[in-house]
């Protein structure tokens, strides 16, 4: 099958989206599918307010008909609500085209976090360009309820996986800095509420890894804190597997991608009891949920590394492309 991939969200951007996206996408390859991407980078773009590292395509509707025509795609899948995905949105309606979505973010929140908008308008947009999927992808049971009770339509479950060759138990000494190490890894931003692990009174040394557009100011507001920058591949793993515990201080994210990556490097997860941790930690003994996030981090902090291992040796990413598939269906 041919299957072709619209998304807002791509290389050189480093997020879960890109990651979940890239690898579905070398996975159903495996299995002898034929797979395209069409992202920002095949456009002329201009920098996302607020997210000067993000592009966002600038009328693409024109030449990603074109490109779409090239391809002749067998199953579209339109995996963001950006600029590319309202204009893919809009071609296949135009066309007759099936196709289908997935909800990778919580822009309602994420918003409200920076502007006056109401939250019942946001999700109005989004049930707006769900409506017309035949199939909308949801991570975890939660999301998928909470869709629902705003109105959403043919869910469906595409979970994840993560790679447990690149990300496992490493040596610590890639770190040398009072111990505990606890490590944050994401977007520098408000709407990963950064700074309620920042702000913590806790013992050994904070990490941070990632970029984004409040890096500079929490860089001087937190001067003791150990800001990296982005990092990937190899150089990611390490510092996984170099901390004692992660960090996941977020409220709207729809899994956390970053959530298995630790536990597949042997660290425990300290975290709110909120979607995505919810689904992924639940009452397993592979971390701790907690509204007071410094009492989350001791009680990780004394759960078994190899607990936590063994348990994201159960994610696959082969069985997560497997559920996308069932859930495509044909363009025409």
């Amino acid at each position: 099958m041919k299957i072709l991939f619209i998304t807002d969200a791509w290389h050189p951007q480093i997020n879960g989206v890109v990651r979940t996206l890239s690898t579905t996408g070398r996975e159903l390859e495996k299995m002898g599918h034929t797979v395209a991407f069409i992202g920002p980078d095949q456009f002329r773009t201009m920098a996302l307010p607020g997210y000067q590292e993000i592009r966002i395509a600038i009328k693409p509707r024109r030449k990603l008909e074109r490109l779409i025509a090239q391809f002749q795609p067998q199953a579209i899948h339109i995996a963001t609500e950006g600029p590319l995905g309202w204009a893919g949105r809009a071609i296949c309606r135009s066309k007759g085209y099936a196709f289908t979505t997935s909800y990778h973010t919580c822009f309602p929140e994420y918003l409200a976090e920076r502007l006056p908008v109401p939250q019942s308008l946001s999700y109005a947009v989004l049930r707006r360009f769900h409506g017309a999927s035949s199939a909308v992808m949801v991570a975890t049971p939660t999301v998928s309820r909470l869709l629902t009770d705003r109105g959403f339509a043919n869910l469906k479950r595409w979970t994840r996986g993560v790679d447990t060759e690149l990300f496992r138990p490493r040596t610590k000494d890639f770190l040398d800095a009072p111990r505990p190490i606890s490590i944050c890894v994401g977007r520098v931003a408000v709407e990963k509420n950064i700074e309620a692990f920042l702000s913590l009174d806790i013992p050994g040394t904070k990490y941070v890894v990632g970029g984004g557009p409040m890096l500079a100011v929490l860089k001087k507001r937190y001067p003791e804190v150990r800001f990296v920058g982005p990092r990937d591949g190899d150089e990611l793993a390490s510092y996984f597997a170099a901390a004692d515990v992660f960090v996941f201080p977020s409220r709207t994210d729809t899994f956390g991608l970053v959530i298995l990556e630790a536990l597949a490097s042997g660290v425990p997860v300290a975290a709110y009891p909120v979607q995505g941790p919810l689904d992924v930690i639940g009452d397993n003994d592979i971390g701790a949920l907690d509204e007071d996030l410094g009492h989350a981090i001791n009680r990780a902090l004394k759960i078994d590394p190899e607990r936590c291992r063994d348990f994201a040796l159960t994610f696959s990413w082969t069985a997560a492309a497997h559920q996308f598939l069932n859930n495509v269906q044909p363009c025409i």
